[in-house]
């Protein structure tokens, strides 16, 4: 036997047998490369990707996005920085008219500001700041022609800061249900969608069980899920909780996790496809789902040195993931 091929076949065969397979290898596509099968997702980035704003403006951010083939960047609300409680409806439409121009999407709005001002505080002055920042992202994503708003509605603790009095769970639950009630009013007349994002490390909404009733619970097509695939993954995996929380699901953020660590802090998130997260089988879930709306990379630390390169690398990666590159 030649090649794989019966003696007695006719000459040439065995050449003919290499092309037919080499054909087959080509059709179905390289898994060494990236996924085989193309999943029909659009490509985003979040701005804590950018030296933003101590070497890169806004401008040179939404201009890099595109150049590495992003469909979109998630903008990220701040107290000092372009998208702030001292910018206006003015200066949010000459972003979204930037944006437009260089073509890049903006697939939507969140915020560290979650943290110092929570929407589950002991101190009603940290609370009352939280629901007007929080009211100043949606009115900020109306004016940017902008329909996603990550929102974290409370925490039980937040570990990673000393000015947090933890709640004990059901205070956390009754204020994050009250918090959101009344900020589900005004986005629907902005006609934002508010998403509840999975913090694993606040101790709150631990299950999809827990998300899916949270979110159900206000019964408003603008109150949904900011899906975070790194948020669970120190205990869960993120392809249990897709197809549990199904067409809840607004935005997502591909984090990439290791649990080669023990560090359970931000230093735990990697570049993508430099983790532990198992791609093939979150993008197989959010296919059989239907999701067809934004993956957004999300990451805390610019490369130092030659930030262009984390962009770039992102780009690509999320490319093999969806299967754009095979």
């Amino acid at each position: 036997m030649l090649d794989g091929i019966p003696n007695g076949w006719p000459a040439g065969a065995a050449s003919l047998s290499s092309e037919v397979r080499a054909q087959e290898k080509k059709r179905k596509g390289d898994p060494r490369k990236g996924s085989p099968k193309r999943y029909d997702m659009k490509k985003s980035i979040n701005q804590w990707a950018f030296p933003y704003p101590e070497l890169m403006n806004l401008k040179e951010c939404l201009r890099l996005a595109k150049d590495a083939g992003f469909d979109g960047i998630e903008l990220n609300y701040g107290l000092k920085n372009d998208l702030s409680p001292k910018s206006g409806t003015k200066d949010y439409q000459e972003i979204r008219r930037l944006a437009d121009k260089i073509g890049i999407s903006i697939s939507g709005l969140c915020s560290f500001l979650f943290w110092p001002y929570p929407l589950s505080s002991n101190d009603p002055a940290k609370w009352t700041k939280g629901m007007e920042l929080t009211g100043k992202i949606a009115e900020a994503a109306h004016d940017l022609g902008v329909e996603n708003v990550l929102l974290v509605p409370g925490a039980v603790d937040i570990p990673w800061r000393d000015d947090y009095e933890p709640v004990p769970n059901d205070v956390c639950d009754r204020r994050a249900r009250e918090a959101v009630a009344k900020l589900a009013r005004q986005a629907e007349k902005l006609k934002v969608c508010l998403n509840i994002k999975n913090i694993f490390f606040s101790g709150y909404l631990m299950t999809p069980d827990e998300m899916n009733e949270f979110v159900d619970s206000f019964q408003s097509e603008y109150v949904k899920i900011h899906f975070d695939t790194g948020n669970i993954s120190i205990f869960q995996l993120p392809e249990h909780w897709v197809g549990l929380m199904g067409k809840r699901i607004k935005n997502i953020h591909f984090k990439e996790f290791s649990k080669k660590s023990t560090d359970y802090s931000l230093e735990t998130f990697r570049p993508l496809l430099d983790g532990t997260t198992n791609w093939p089988a979150v993008t197989d879930e959010l296919d059989r789902i239907g999701y067809r709306g934004y993956v957004t990379f999300e990451y805390f630390h610019p490369y130092r040195y030659y930030p262009e390169a984390l962009i770039y690398q992102t780009s690509d990666s999320i490319d093999r993931i969806l299967g754009r590159i095979s």
